[in-house]
């Protein structure tokens, strides 16, 4: 069992700068890659962010420039930081894991966090 826990969102003037953490935990043998996803009100998940083991990274086109995507292999932890944030990244914001473990290689999903971007 893997379990995902999310952190740091919340409130925000546009323009200001918000840090999310992943946590992944459990049985975890490895992680292939780790990432953030998107929920708007109104629409359909979107990905943010993504990045291997090896440290590879993939970004939306709506965030390229202004958010960053790291982890900490040895903590199972993944970070996004976001900077420059616009009303438009409004969203509950996923974090998943493709972790392997003793049984199975599957991608796990975190609770969600909140991010608001509003004056």
């Amino acid at each position: 069992q893997v379990q995902l826990v999310e952190s740091g969102g919340g409130l925000v003037q546009p323009g200001g700068s918000l840090r999310l953490s992943c946590a992944a935990s459990g049985s975890i043998l490895a992680i292939n890659f780790m990432g953030w996803f998107r929920r708007a009100p109104g629409k359909q998940r979107e990905l943010v962010a993504t990045i291997t083991s090896g440290g590879s990274t993939n970004y939306a086109d709506s965030v390229k420039g202004r958010f960053s995507i790291s982890r900490d292999n040895a903590k199972n932890t993944a970070y996004l930081q976001m900077n420059s944030l616009k009303p438009a990244d409004t969203a509950v914001y996923y974090c998943t894991a493709n972790a392997i473990t003793a049984i199975t290689t599957t991608n796990y999903w975190g609770q969600g966090t909140q991010v608001t971007v509003s004056s």
